[in-house]
């Protein structure tokens, strides 16, 4: 008759050297994550801005209250800085975890606009409050404000800085005409076709008489001088 032989129970060894390993891996990650959730902003550079202080910025992007996590994220900051009625748009980068970097635009005031008491921004909407620009005497008809507008906000701001005064001037030959009063005591006429030239208005200047006058930018480049 055949014995039937027993096989041998084997002894599994226990490797505690992966086990520490793995438990090491899993100590590193905890606290890796334990330091990324208490790391914090802690430095915040804005650039561009102009009317709005840097102070007015952080709080719309609600980074006002220190300590600030890392995990805002830049599009959640630039989406609550573009719903600001002074904000065009923004862009924001992070550097090094803790440093924001904010780099808007404006949208700036252009014009106070007499007619309706109201300041007007880059993109046309009204406020109450009154800056330090251009006022716009009367009234622009509908059928040429959204083009002065838009032409408004391509002039250069060392040029906007120097109009005092404007007067939509239709004439018989012209229905788009308006006058610009300058800081410097001269006036400017110019149409919509023409308002670029505006932003030559220093260049010009070099080559006229040092003395005031009326500039006729709608047709030409005349001046007049005023006796």
């Amino acid at each position: 008759m055949n014995k039937k032989v027993k096989g041998k129970k084997t002894k599994r060894k226990v490797r505690y050297d992966r086990i520490l390993i793995f438990l090491g891996i899993v100590l590193m990650l905890v606290i890796s994550l334990i330091f990324l959730f208490n790391l914090k902003i802690t430095n915040i550079y804005i650039k561009n801005n102009h009317y709005l202080k840097d102070q007015q910025i952080i709080e719309i992007a609600r980074l006002s209250d220190y300590p600030i996590s890392i995990f805002n994220s830049s599009s959640k900051i630039e989406e609550r800085l573009t719903s600001d009625t002074f904000i065009k748009s923004a862009k924001v980068t992070k550097k090094w975890l803790t440093n924001v970097y904010i780099e808007i635009e404006e949208n700036r005031p252009l014009f106070y606009y007499d007619y309706d008491g109201k300041t007007v921004l880059l993109d046309g909407t009204k406020v109450d409050s009154k800056y330090p620009v251009p006022t716009v005497l009367n009234y622009i008809t509908d059928t040429y404000y959204k083009a002065f507008v838009e032409k408004m906000g391509t002039l250069d701001e060392n040029i906007l800085t120097r109009i005092s005064e404007i007067e939509f001037k239709p004439n018989n030959v012209d229905d788009n005409r308006f006058l610009f009063s300058m800081s410097d005591g001269n006036y400017v006429y110019v149409n919509i076709e023409t308002f670029d030239k505006l932003n030559k208005y220093l260049s010009i200047l070099e080559g006229l008489p040092n003395k005031n006058g009326i500039l006729y930018l709608d047709y030409g480049n005349n001046f007049e001088i005023i006796e």
